[in-house]
């Protein structure tokens, strides 16, 4: 197999988990009554996000300081769990196998949106 194959395969790959991802994050806020598309724009997702965990707007600002931004990213991934009735695992499997945890969550019929953090 030569490099040219290899990285076509490796795009094809690639350009699938991006697609499970909008697919599950779509369904994910609609879950939570927000737009589905809202999931796809850069910079409104991340404010509907926070509005499904519960957080203010501005705390977007707080992203962008080195440092804070990694520790809110897992504070908020794991409010993002609980909103839905997860615990600590799928806070820990969002952040590492996001493609896989977050299907599991869109599509479980079980899972619903129980309100910011899980209110």
């Amino acid at each position: 197999m030569d490099n040219n194959s290899l990285g076509l395969i490796t795009s094809i790959i690639y350009f699938g988990l991006i697609i499970l991802m909008i697919v599950a994050y779509w369904k994910l806020f609609e879950k939570a009554n927000k737009p589905g598309w809202a999931s796809i724009i850069p910079i409104y997702n991340a404010i509907v996000l926070l509005e499904i965990v519960g957080k203010p707007w501005w705390w977007l600002l707080l992203f962008l300081i080195p440092g804070v931004n990694i520790i809110l990213m897992f504070y908020v991934t794991h409010l993002f769990a609980q909103s839905y009735g997860k615990d600590i695992i799928y806070t820990i499997g969002l952040i590492f196998l996001p493609f896989i945890f977050g299907l599991l969550m869109a599509f479980d019929k079980d899972t619903k949106y129980r309100g910011p953090a899980g209110a």
